[in-house]
């Protein structure tokens, strides 16, 4: 395997970060003139007159909002009067209006909560001649915890990790595990959006679910929330978490469900009269950049999908046996190919070992590759997460090859076997091939890269 087709795989993937870096977007999509503001997208532009509030105030959580906040001050200015962004620790930028707090992901801790008190303090501070323009990107469901204090019961910091924990490691999509969350939060499916209320609220919404759901992108902030308490319920037991999450949870959405906890807020609800949610930043406009970039780099090249989804390693034998047909019978491209999806598959928890949904899906890619070693054998797969952190590690993914393979069998490391004890990060350590990008101040899902020189 040549070093070449090594860095091709990785400058297709950080073409596709690029396109998406919050700081180029906020200053691409928005534009100031006098004291008009104009919102430009690929499908939507409106002004707003700033001279008709008192006050400019940016609330905001993700990965990416210190990014996007950085960029909003440099189209806005000392026109901000205040603002308070909640970040993932360690993704930070340097900022002169909007003060910045660290937290937790993805399992939420007591910073998580402070962040999203002060949050909650300071939408409420917000007047009805103010204008709140609130940064929300991945992430900000756990960076933002507020344990619902419910009429039938209160939930603890413990409860929420507990429940965390076991909707990450059960193998529940996103829409499903933030559906649970906004049932025991103050702050989520558009609780935000009535805090800030009766104030003029603007969302600025980068995308990490796929589909781009607006009220599952960090369990929905300010937008309407279209699950109910009966769907999370339906989630634990979908799932068999009944008894294994902290009882008073459990407790509290079984009383949602029948009615004698209040619901999140649904379309209609005069808290959203004065909200406007405008989506600035997709996968789909990774994945396309991405492809740009392929071509150019000299590959016949094809997007197969922005909505990838289902178990990490089942997914990684769909991509093995694209590599053996297009080895084999040129199709769906010919060589020299590349193929680009996007996405974001789960994990279900088998073992103790260290790793993310990326790094998994590398390992069960050589996995593949040794039970069928000639077909795809001179082909390179490349899965990582556009955030920097897959999973709780410190990697973005990783690569797998047939030369990685033969590297690690030399070194007397099995692929078969650190899958089944969800142990890829160890594995693709002991080799170097981790990719390690570190914060990427941006998150829209994951990109993998197929290449078949």
């Amino acid at each position: 395997m040549s070093v070449e087709i090594h860095s091709h795989a990785e400058a297709i993937f950080r073409a596709g970060l690029a396109r998406v870096d919050p700081l180029a977007m906020m200053e691409r999509l928005l534009s100031l003139s006098g004291d008009t503001l104009t919102l430009a997208t690929e499908t939507e532009r409106f002004s707003l007159d700033l001279s008709r509030f008192e006050r400019i105030l940016v609330l905001g959580a993700g990965k990416a909002s210190a990014r996007m906040a950085l960029g909003l001050e440099r189209v806005l200015g000392n026109r901000i009067h205040s603002g308070l962004v909640a970040v993932k620790e360690g993704h930070l930028e340097f900022l002169s209006s909007i003060r910045l707090v660290e937290a937790s992901h993805p399992v939420p801790d007591e910073r998580s909560t402070k962040a999203a008190r002060a949050v909650l303090e300071e939408a409420a501070n917000a007047g009805e001649n103010d204008l709140v323009i609130v940064l929300v990107s991945g992430g900000g469901s756990a960076i933002l915890a507020a344990p619902l204090n419910g009429e039938t019961g209160t939930l603890s910091l413990a409860d929420k990790q507990g429940v965390t924990k076991e909707l990450l490691a059960c193998g529940a999509t996103i829409q499903e595990v933030n559906c649970v969350r906004k049932k025991l939060s103050s702050i989520k499916g558009g609780r935000l959006a009535k805090a800030i209320a009766p104030a003029q609220c603007l969302s600025l919404i980068l995308s990490d679910v796929i589909g781009d759901d607006l009220d599952a992108i960090a369990s929905g902030l300010t937008v309407p929330d279209s699950t109910t308490c009966v769907d999370a319920v339906g989630v634990i037991e979908r799932y068999g978490l009944a008894g294994k999450i902290p009882q008073t949870a459990e407790d509290l959405l079984r009383a949602g469900a029948k009615g004698f906890e209040p619901d999140t807020p649904k379309a209609g609800d005069k808290a959203f009269d004065q909200t406007r949610t405008v989506l600035i930043g997709t996968n789909y406009q990774a994945l396309l950049a991405a492809q740009d970039e392929a071509r150019r780099l000299g590959y016949n090249t094809m997007l197969l999908t922005s909505h990838l989804t289902g178990e990490a390693r089942e997914m990684a034998s769909l991509f093995c046996g694209i590599a053996k047909d297009i080895a084999v019978n040129a199709i769906p491209v010919k060589r020299p190919a590349c193929l680009i999806a996007g996405g974001e598959t789960t994990v279900t928890l088998r073992g103790s070992g260290k790793g993310g949904r990326n790094q998994e899906m590398a390992l069960a890619y050589l996995a593949g590759l040794a039970r069928s070693p000639k077909d795809a054998g001179d082909s390179l797969f490349l899965a990582a997460s556009t955030d920097g952190s897959d999973g709780p590690t410190d990697a973005t993914g990783a690569f797998a090859s047939m030369d990685i393979l033969k590297r690690g069998r030399a070194a007397g490391l099995e692929p078969a076997s650190f899958l089944a004890a969800n142990n890829s990060y160890h594995y693709f350590e002991a080799l170097d091939e981790l990719l390690k990008t570190g914060p990427t101040n941006t998150n829209v899902c994951d990109i993998k890269v197929l290449l078949v020189p």
